[in-house]
This record gives C-alpha cells, sequence and structure tokens, in this order.
C-alpha cells in the first residue's frame, strides 16, 4: 500500500503544479478536469497521511517494547501500539475503496427520463409522484432540476417527463434510481377500495459532452412545428417545438418546453446525445459481463428495482433486500437513507474485485 500511497503522491505533487499554470487555467475544460483529480488525489493524500502517521507509531512503538529498558515507557508503547493497530484497519479500508478507479461519468450531470409504465391512469399520477421526490430531493442537495419535455396523463401525473438534473457527482448518485418503480394502493379512481399495482420506469443517463460523443448532425433530422399543450400565444403560434429524428437507430427526441426554437434545439440535441452515449455504455457493459454482475447500479433496466407500498407504508429496494417503514418522508424526496446502502453494497462488491491493486 506505501507504494501505491507514492504513486499517487507524485501524481498529486503534478497536477498541484500543473492547475496554477497560465496555459491550464485558459483551457477551462482541461482546468475543471484537472480541479476534480486534485480534489480525488487529496482524499487519498489525506488518508495516507493518517496511515502513514500509524504505520511510524507502531514501529516507534515495536522498538520502544524490543528494547525494554525503560518500564514506563514499554508501557505507554503497548498502549500505542494497541491504539495504532485498533485504528489502521478502518484506515486501510478507506484507502482501498479510494484506489479503486472511479467512474468517470460519476462526476457528470445527467439527464433523467421517468415514464408511466402498466397501470392506465393511476402508472401516470405515479411517474408524477417520482418526478416530485426526485425534484425534492435534487433541492436538498442543492442540485439544479429543468424540465426538458413532458407529456401530461389524462387524471394528473405524467405519461413521460424528461428532466436534466446539474450539480456535483449527480450520475454517481443517479445512477441508482434506473430501473421500475412499482406501487401498490388503491388508486383514486378505484370506486371499490382495491389495491392496483403499477409501475413507471426511469432511465438516468450520464450527460453526454461532445468531447464523450460526437453527434453527426448530418445523421440527425430536425422537424420544427408549433408547440401542443397549454401555453400563451407565443407557445402554440410560433415553430419553436422541435423533434429530432435520428436516422441510424431510429430514434426521436421532442423538446418544446422552451419558447425559443433554438434553446429546444440545444436540449433536444443534448437529450440525444446523451441516449446514444448511454448506448455504447450499455454495449461497454455487456461486454464485461463479469463487472456488470458485480454492479449495482448498472442491471437490467426491465427488472423491478423497488415497491411502494402505500397500506403497509413499506419501501422495500429488491436489489439489496433492503426494506423501511417510512414511505411519506421517501416519497418525498428523502431517499438519501436507499441510495448509502446501495452504494456501500456496490463498494464492498467494488473492494472483492479490486483487492489486486494494492
Amino acid at each position: 500500500m506505501e507504494e501505491k500511497l507514492k504513486i499517487v503522491e507524485q501524481r498529486f505533487d503534478e497536477v498541484n503544479d500543473l492547475i496554477i499554470q497560465p496555459d491550464i487555467i485558459a483551457d477551462q475544460k482541461r482546468y475543471i478536469k484537472l480541479n476534480k483529480e486534485y480534489k480525488d488525489l487529496k482524499q487519498i493524500v489525506d488518508k495516507g497521511t493518517i496511515y502513514k502517521e500509524l504505520m511510524a507509531n507502531i514501529r516507534e512503538a515495536e522498538d520502544i517494547i524490543a528494547d525494554g529498558s525503560d518500564e514506563e515507557m514499554v508501557e505507554m508503547a503497548k498502549m500505542q501500539l494497541e491504539e495504532a493497530k485498533e485504528a489502521l484497519p478502518k484506515i486501510e479500508e478507506e484507502i482501498r475503496y479510494l484506489l479503486i478507479p472511479k467512474d468517470p461519468d460519476d462526476a457528470k450531470n445527467v439527464v433523467v427520463e421517468v415514464r408511466a409504465g402498466t397501470g392506465g391512469d393511476e402508472a401516470s399520477i405515479f411517474a408524477g409522484d417520482l418526478f416530485r421526490m426526485y425534484s425534492k430531493f435534487c433541492s436538498d442537495k442543492g442540485w439544479n432540476v429543468e424540465v426538458v419535455s413532458s407529456s401530461e396523463g389524462t387524471s394528473g401525473g405524467f405519461k413521460e417527463i424528461i428532466f436534466e438534473v446539474s450539480g456535483e457527482d449527480v450520475y454517481g448518485t443517479m445512477k441508482f434510481e434506473a430501473g421500475v418503480h412499482r406501487v401498490q394502493r388503491v388508486p383514486q379512481t378505484e370506486t371499490q377500495g382495491r389495491v392496483h399495482t403499477s409501475a413507471a420506469t426511469v432511465m438516468v443517463l450520464p450527460e453526454a459532452e461532445e468531447i464523450d460523443f460526437e453527434l453527426d448532425m448530418n445523421e440527425v433530422r430536425i422537424e420544427r412545428t408549433t408547440s401542443t399543450g397549454p401555453g400563451g400565444q407565443s407557445v402554440n403560434t410560433t415553430y419553436s417545438a422541435i423533434k429530432l429524428h435520428h436516422e441510424p437507430t431510429g430514434m426521436i427526441v421532442s423538446c418544446q418546453d422552451q419558447k425559443s426554437s433554438h434553446k429546444n434545439l440545444e436540449k433536444a440535441i443534448k437529450v440525444l446525445r446523451s441516449r446514444l452515449y448511454d448506448l455504447e455504455l450499455e454495449k461497454q457493459r455487456q461486454a464485461d459481463s463479469e463487472k456488470r454482475k458485480s454492479m449495482v447500479s448498472s442491471g437490467d433496466r426491465s427488472a423491478k428495482i423497488r415497491t411502494y407500498n402505500y397500506p403497509q407504508g413499506r419501501v422495500t429496494d429488491h436489489r439489496i433486500g433492503l426494506t423501511l417503514y417510512d414511505l411519506s418522508n421517501i416519497i418525498n424526496g428523502d431517499i438519501q437513507k436507499i441510495i448509502d446502502e446501495l452504494m456501500l453494497a456496490e463498494n464492498t462488491e467494488l473492494l472483492k474485485a479490486s483487492d489486486d491493486i494494492i
């Protein structure tokens, strides 16, 4: 481990020198990337300092005990040795986790797509509940949420809603929400008081920049139309709505939430690029089946990941068998405790898979 820490310290010193260079500061993309690397490396260096102090304490205590000439010093050394050996495993595990190669996508912003599944009007209402849950969660974390496009349900909620979330390390947190969410409750439209089961699908796409995925606009057909649905004169009478057709994949992206055609086009391109980038990532995950199996956050999108049971006030995450009887708080945005457990499960798997890096 000490050898690995030495390599990290060397790179930390290099990055520390680079980020104060005028040409680096002038290149914003490189500067931001190096700043992120600096923060990540600093975490390891700080933990490494504690680790080295503990190792030095152990060696010093062992030398005093081996000498044995001063009984009082030997007793103090034994206490020092016990304390250091007790603290060592925890700091070693923290360093081992920090040394795991980070997914570069974890730091990205995301595009989230929530779609009503089985369950008719109730599924649309549930999709609306999920959107509000994520909006509250993101707001509490200081992240910005911006709707790209939406299609309202006939009885409320959304048949589909696409929104962007921007902030710090958004994908690394939100990726755990991808999959099928199921709700069990008595729908507003149910007259017999029977519990129904409905579902909604959540997709979480890392926001792709031009440097991640080069979108060939020659393969994209742009269709401009007037917006549909509620809105003022300028929304419904101008050709501001955008529909993109990606010819090679048949993928279609629509955006009409902005009054400006230019802004709608910009948002639609961002969603299309992120979807295509996610397709490439999915191919990589499929190719690396062993990694896929070990990752909590990259399971089959058609898999049921969580159930919200209203009669019992229960939320169950099926990936890790976690059940919490706190549905009202969770549906109001308090999902961090679930994400923390999912992160812990994934990190445990990653540590098992990466023992050879130390």
